[in-house]
């Protein structure tokens, strides 16, 4: 019998990367329904599994008895303590750099030009760094499994590549010779850190179906 599992998101790019990790389990992905109408969930964990846990048991309690997975995830540079971490996505907002009203929203791009400035001392083979995913399954409001997922790469000094988004133009991995940005999709689904994690609890899905 096939294992469905709701994904607290609605981002098609997270969807692909846990269904490339699971196309040879019995497993049917599908997006929570009607997830943009649902309270959000305030992030205010200072670890990504804290997130991932609170984020996926809220969820959860909106499909009773379903099985509801959650992620949270960043990038983690060595030189700054493993900043950006669970900040990433509001690392530039957090320092009061942001659009205004009527602008596009540059939110990667001013995370980018903050991240090289806090790095500019820094020399390259200072500058390891690291997306990480932690996903939290949940079930009625409990969190039942946790799995971790990482790719490890260093922060280039300027982006290169237009695909991708996030810090994937700064994030170089030296096994492939190219950017997050530079790398088709088929392959950045195989190196995803969202993946790695998925892969890392399918054994433990196994057992739940």
């Amino acid at each position: 019998m096939a294992l469905t599992l709701y994904v607290a998101t609605t981002n098609a790019g997270k969807l692909r990367d846990f269904a490339t990790a699971a196309e040879t389990h019995n497993i049917i992905l599908c997006s929570v329904p009607d997830l943009l109408s649902l309270p959000p969930v305030e992030e205010t964990a200072d670890t990504f599994e804290g997130n991932a846990r609170l984020k996926a048991e809220a969820y959860s309690l909106s499909l009773p008895d379903a099985y509801v997975l959650a992620d949270d995830s960043g990038i983690e540079v060595d030189a700054l303590n493993g900043a950006p971490g669970v900040r990433s996505a509001r690392y530039a907002a957090d320092a009061g750099m942001t659009d205004s009203p009527d602008a596009n929203d540059n939110t990667d791009v001013w995370n980018n030009i903050l991240l090289l400035t806090n790095l500019k001392s820094v020399p390259a083979f200072e500058r390891i760094a690291r997306y990480r995913c932690v996903l939290a399954l949940a079930k009625n409001g409990h969190t039942l499994l946790t799995a971790n997922g990482t790719l490890e790469g260093v922060i280039l000094e300027s982006p290169r590549g237009t695909g991708g988004f996030g810090y994937d133009p700064l994030l170089y991995l030296p096994e492939q010779g190219l950017t997050m940005a530079e790398i088709d999709g088929d392959l950045r689904h195989q190196l995803s850190h969202r993946g790695r994690a998925f892969r890392a609890l399918l054994p433990e899905l196994d057992r739940l179906s």
